[in-house]
């Protein structure tokens, strides 16, 4: 019953993992996305899905109580940890691949938002939704 809940988050999570170990000189570089910072974007974006995605499995799974109940502070600290430590695994074991303080920063505000706007829309939306 926990999977079936937290699939979703899981398998986000392996695909930012996948993309992760992408050594830099193979991921595309446009010019003008560089003067908005995309990789920041992309950054907080990635991780404000996994908290989304992850919030929302643990609220409806029944198997931990613990996890339904504070389903939105434990996506977030394991969301941020699981950036930072994706960071330090870049900069240590990713050839091609450095870590930067700035990228753990934007995935950690990418965590942020998603708890803002989780907030927000629960129990207006989140509810009425099944999936």
């Amino acid at each position: 019953m926990f999977l079936r809940y937290t699939k979703y988050s899981l398998l986000w999570a392996f695909l930012i993992f996948v993309l992760c170990l992408f050594p830099g000189k193979y991921i595309p570089s446009v010019w003008w996305l560089e003067l908005l910072s995309f990789d920041k974007l992309v950054h907080a974006g990635l991780f404000f899905i996994l908290v989304i995605l992850m919030t929302r499995g643990f609220s409806l799974q029944q198997k931990f109580s613990h996890l339904r109940n504070y389903c939105l502070v434990t996506s977030f600290y394991i969301s941020v940890f699981y950036g930072g430590a994706l960071e330090l695994m870049q900069g240590t074991f990713f050839s091609g691949r450095t870590a930067e303080f700035s990228d753990f920063i934007a995935n950690a505000f990418g965590c942020a938002m998603a708890g803002f706007f989780y907030k927000g829309i629960e129990k207006r939306y989140l509810n009425k939704w099944v999936w």
